[in-house]
């Protein structure tokens, strides 16, 4: 049987961006709010990425909400009620090129001047960090230890919980169908399941939020690109205690906490000249398997002959300056976006209280503002330096 009920707000997506805004909407003071979930939480891609955090940016605006994430990561256990899987032991950039080396230098400039204490290191510094990496190939590093990652599924859930207690619905397996719209103002939202009267929805889809958008009517650029990552069987911890990224050649590593290692890397690395992936299919391929192995055991020696155990892919939320979307439909009153721009579990917990703010109180501490999308009409992108 089909429902209809009435929601101060409802919320579209079950991923870190739409549990953190549901959460933050109750605990702020709205009086009902439900979330909708087409599969179940965390099954897009926060349950699917590498779950990391960091402030080290290329560009201010990145920069100011990475700080904020890092101190709204390091306090969230305490603030939800549940461990999360925190672990900081910093972003270990490697640069395979004096070209990134120059980049490196800029960066840590600016980061250094909004207050995030980054800093070159030396090989040998680097080698400390990691026993397990080969270094003679690269040219330069740098490092910020209070960047780190956390389990997602473990964040997710804690945030799902935390909502459930201040009072949020939360309805999974219930797909967005339509929407009610009256003069210019959302009314309502059609579902699988049945219809919900409100006056604000937040769109919080990731990958999908672009076809949600459009079922209202908005023509919002957010389209989904697979990227694919593995896990390693595990290894001696000290192989790879700090986590690795690089920007070109683009990859990254992490090793958890068990010892196995995941590695991931952009779909144009393996697939040069292809099409974007615009089937929103969640398969795996060789290609990337035989790609990022010879990466793997090329940065990290001693990985040779250890065995992958699993390998998945995930949706990125693309945008077309690969920053956040947020904020308000000029055209449509009461409907909102908040999309991550490929980082949703990175700024979800800070993002939805933004967005949890600005719908509440009319404002934020944040410059949310500079995230809507109207700045594409304008033709202003937010450039950062420091995404792969």
């Amino acid at each position: 049987m089909s429902w209809k009920r009435t929601a101060d707000a409802v919320v579209i997506g079950g991923g870190m961006m739409g549990m953190a805004t549901a959460y933050y909407l109750k605990k702020l003071g709205m009086k009902s709010v439900v979330l909708l979930e087409k599969k179940t939480a965390a099954s897009g891609a926060t349950g699917r990425c590498a779950a990391a955090f960091r402030a080290t940016w290329g560009g201010e605006l990145n920069i100011i909400l990475g700080k904020a994430c890092i101190e709204k990561y390091e306090h969230l256990s305490e603030e939800l009620g549940m461990d999360i899987g925190l672990y900081q032991n910093g972003y270990l950039f490697m640069a395979y090129s004096d070209a990134q080396v120059e980049n490196f230098k800029k960066c840590i400039e600016l980061q250094n001047s909004l207050g995030v204490p980054s800093r070159m290191l030396t090989h040998d510094e680097a080698r400390a960090l990691c026993p397990g990496l080969y270094t003679d190939d690269i040219k330069g590093f740098y490092w910020y230890k209070r960047d780190g990652h956390a389990d997602p599924m473990l964040t997710n859930f804690a945030h799902q919980e935390a909502a459930k207690r201040e009072g949020v619905v939360i309805e999974k397996f219930t797909e967005v169908t339509g929407f009610k719209k009256t003069n210019d103002a959302i009314k309502g939202v059609r579902t699988s399941k049945g219809y919900i009267d409100t006056d604000i929805v937040i769109n919080a889809a990731g990958a999908w939020s672009g076809k949600v958008a459009a079922m209202a009517g908005l023509a919002i650029p957010v389209h989904g690109e697979r990227h694919e990552i593995f896990a390693t069987e595990p290894v001696d911890f000290n192989v790879c205690p700090t986590f690795l990224m690089s920007y070109d050649p683009d990859f990254y590593m992490q090793q958890r906490p068990h010892g196995s290692i995941i590695a991931g890397c952009g779909p144009h690395r393996y697939r040069p000249g292809a099409a974007p992936f615009d089937d929103y299919e969640m398969g795996d391929c060789w290609d990337f398997l035989e790609h990022m192995t010879g990466i793997l055991t090329h940065v990290l020696p001693r990985t040779k002959g250890i065995r992958v155990v699993r390998q998945w892919s995930g949706m990125y939320d693309i945008t077309p300056d690969m920053q956040p979307v947020i904020g308000e439909a000029d055209e449509l009153k009461g409907f909102w976006m908040n999309v991550s721009g490929s980082r949703g579990f990175m700024f979800g917990p800070v993002a939805g209280e933004m967005v949890a703010e600005q719908i509440l109180f009319g404002k934020t501490k944040l410059p949310i503002e500079k995230f809507h999308w109207n700045r594409y009409a304008r033709g202003e992108y937010l450039l950062d330096t420091a995404i792969a």
